[in-house]
């Protein structure tokens, strides 16, 4: 099984394209779209084809062999590992 590692999102929801490159699944924006429309991304461990798919706290994306799973809101307050020049850049 692969290694499974949370990854903190600021709102309750993200697109699963945003997210893959957010957990660092990918490396630009262009290859998640690839990877996603080949078949390749699995949500909750089924197939899952479309980019603007919304994800929710707990759910679990499988890229090439890493797993993130989809954290919203659980940051400590004052605590900030958001990476907001990455988030603008998607």
């Amino acid at each position: 099984m692969d290694e499974l590692f949370d990854v903190a999102i600021r709102d309750e929801t993200i697109k699963l394209g945003q997210f893959v490159k957010l957990a660092n699944l990918v490396e630009t924006g262009g290859e998640a779209k690839e990877l996603i429309a080949q078949g390749q991304v699995t949500v909750n461990g089924i197939v899952d084809t479309r980019r603007g798919k919304t994800l929710r706290d707990g759910d679990v994306v499988a890229v090439s062999g890493q797993t993130a799973r989809v954290r919203a809101n659980s940051l400590e307050e004052g605590e900030n590992d958001f990476d907001e020049e990455k988030w603008r850049n998607m």
